[in-house]
């Protein structure tokens, strides 16, 4: 008896070990590679997005290249949705995750989410004007489009009680939108707000008519094994840099999105600290 609880054991500590090993390997294994792997947004415009020439540009890649650099290695990128991003990393398919990412109590237990968090947002629908929205109550039974995977499509069905239509991304729901195929398109207000301020005629009649709800911060991902390793720490490090030096805030600006008092606040914070 005694020699079987002993053997379980040993290999609970084997097991254990395994995975600290694996966690303490991830920066040599990125450097041994020449590449570090980040999943990341192409459909989110600007913090990534195609440019014409096909390429993925964005406030987002400029962290992920950053990161690149401060490893001294290649960046290869690899489009990433809501629906997949957490399954990509743990699966050993991405090294990190930069990609617009709600950090909750839930996605924790999946991913390991890097403190302090890079950004921030919250919910709202993007919705033609003549839909006449003013409350959040008047989508109640009305066939709302979605994006698989969206931490607020949960909340919102519960309290309002829309008709979801659920798509696989954000450029299907947005057309499914502009189809008449639903009366809203609910996501963060941050890609609704880009959306609108963006110039292209032919959201002119679009409008973010509710008030935003249950604000979200957004965090970078590792595996739950990196997070309190080397890579994790790196991570951290290079997040309260880009606060304190104002990195995050200057893409802000160049990349034409609305000041964040999110970013303002962090900055002030991590400046004094």
């Amino acid at each position: 008896m005694k020699f079987g609880i002993r053997l379980v054991l040993g290999a609970l500590i084997a097991v254990v070990g395994t995975f600290g090993a694996a966690a303490q390997d991830t920066i040599a294994k990125i450097k041994q590679r020449g590449t570090i792997v980040v999943g990341v947004k192409n459909d989110y415009k600007p913090w990534g997005f195609l440019d014409p020439s096909g390429k993925i540009v964005g406030m987002e890649i400029e962290l992920a290249e950053d990161v690149a650099k401060k490893l001294g290695v290649k960046l290869e990128m690899i489009p990433v949705i809501a629906a997949n991003r957490m399954e990509f990393l743990n699966q050993g398919r991405i090294d990190l995750v930069i990609a617009t990412m709600g950090d909750t109590a839930e996605r924790r237990k999946v991913v390991g989410m890097v403190e302090p968090n890079y950004y921030a947002g919250a919910t709202n629908v993007l919705a033609p004007k003549s839909a006449n929205l003013k409350k959040w109550e008047d989508l109640k039974g009305r066939k709302v489009c979605a994006v698989q995977g969206a931490y607020y499509n949960r909340r919102v069905g519960q309290l309002y009680q829309p008709d979801l239509v659920v798509f696989p991304a954000v450029p299907d729901a947005l057309n499914a939108l502009q189809g008449g195929n639903c009366i809203a398109f609910l996501f963060d207000d941050t890609l609704i707000g880009s959306t609108l301020a963006g110039g292209d005629p032919k959201w002119a009649n679009y409008e973010m008519p509710l008030a935003s709800e249950d604000p979200q911060l957004w965090a970078i991902g590792v595996r739950l094994t990196d997070l309190d390793a080397p890579f994790g720490k790196l991570m951290k490090e290079m997040s309260v840099d880009w606060h304190k030096s104002g990195r995050l805030l200057a893409l802000e600006k160049k990349w034409g999105i609305k000041t964040s008092p999110y970013l303002e606040e962090a900055n002030k914070k991590h400046r004094g600290s």
